[in-house]
């Protein structure tokens, strides 16, 4: 399970990011691969209402962190927590830049009616401090964070705010907050005790592509979805793209990525192999299966139709033997 945490706050190590921390601790504690992100510092140019992405599906802006990383990252994360500390009832300059930017990723759901494969299991969070103590803190930040989680492809599951929280060092202060932690992520653990199944192929640009999406879509309460090659490929294949996209199944922003680099993350339970051969790497107390799975690359569009669906085949049955 991969969580990426958004920090929001300027501060590096102000308050937002402790309870950020707190979070992310647990949930590497409970066997999830985290990564933080400090949104303040980083490259995201506002949304220039150019309305691009609600008809061709992609920003037009290319030269900034949004284009480099964080759209796949959103697309790879199985949990997205926004942490961020109030500014003027809703979150600061650039994490509201970011939130915007995720247009893009909405037009494709709500414009094009392609569907991100994680979304039915992608989870959302909202963490947020706050140095007033009114009754509606957090309500502009809370319907900010629903609209963005939507547009990423998660399920909102709820928020810590912390009211009169300003100076430095407040937040490790504050009575409960680890209990109150744990209480969140308590709400997702059937998440955290999915059967890890990596997909690998040579290029992880086709075959184990189409089999991570066809799981996480059709079996992701069950299955934490992963995919690799061990000589992975710059880009997808679009031609795999295009044909996921007949059946409506989104596989934009997702990049083809090293078994290692995988398996620096997580141990899988099972790896499904298609094609790897004697590059794939051998575990002890994994379990292995094969695929004997053709290579659609270089064929044609009708080709990789028929892979396509027996993939699909292919995944039901494993859903069903689980």
């Amino acid at each position: 399970m991969y969580v990426l945490g958004l920090q929001g706050s300027p501060r590096l190590k102000g308050n937002t990011n402790y309870l950020l921390d707190t979070f992310l601790d647990e949930a590497a504690n409970r066997g999830a691969h985290t990564e933080k992100l400090h949104v303040a510092r980083m490259n995201i140019a506002p949304c220039i209402g150019c309305g691009n992405c609600e008809k061709k599906g992609f920003c037009v802006i290319r030269d900034d962190d949004m284009a480099a990383s964080l759209y796949a990252l959103l697309r790879r994360a199985d949990a997205v927590v926004l942490a961020s500390p109030v500014y003027f009832y809703n979150v600061p300059a650039v994490m509201k830049a970011l939130v915007d930017r995720t247009q893009a990723l909405w037009s494709r759901k709500y414009r094009l009616g392609l569907d991100d494969p994680v979304r039915s299991s992608r989870k959302g969070f909202m963490l947020s401090v706050g140095a007033t103590k009114g009754k509606n803190l957090f309500d502009g930040m809370v319907l900010t964070a629903k609209y963005f989680f939507d547009a990423i492809g998660a399920g909102y599951v709820d928020m810590l705010g912390y009211r009169r929280i300003e100076d430095v060092g407040e937040m490790e202060k504050h009575p409960g907050v680890k209990e109150e932690v744990d209480g969140l992520l308590d709400r997702i653990s059937p998440d955290f005790n999915r059967k890890k199944i990596l997909f690998a192929c040579r290029e992880n640009a086709c075959r184990s592509q189409m089999s991570s999406a066809f799981a996480a879509m059709l079996a992701g309460d069950q299955i934490d979805a992963l995919n690799a090659g061990s000589q992975p490929a710059d880009t997808i294949n679009p031609d795999m793209a295009a044909v996921m996209a007949e059946i409506g199944i989104d596989m934009a922003h997702r990049n083809p990525r090293s078994i290692d680099s995988v398996l620096q993350e997580a141990t899988p339970d099972v790896i499904i192999t298609m094609g790897c051969g004697d590059q794939c790497p051998f575990i002890p107390g994994v379990t292995y299966e094969d695929w004997d799975l053709p290579d659609p690359a270089g064929k044609d569009l009708e080709f990789m139709r028929k892979v396509r669906d027996e993939i699909r085949e292919r995944v039901v049955r494993l859903a069903e033997s689980l």
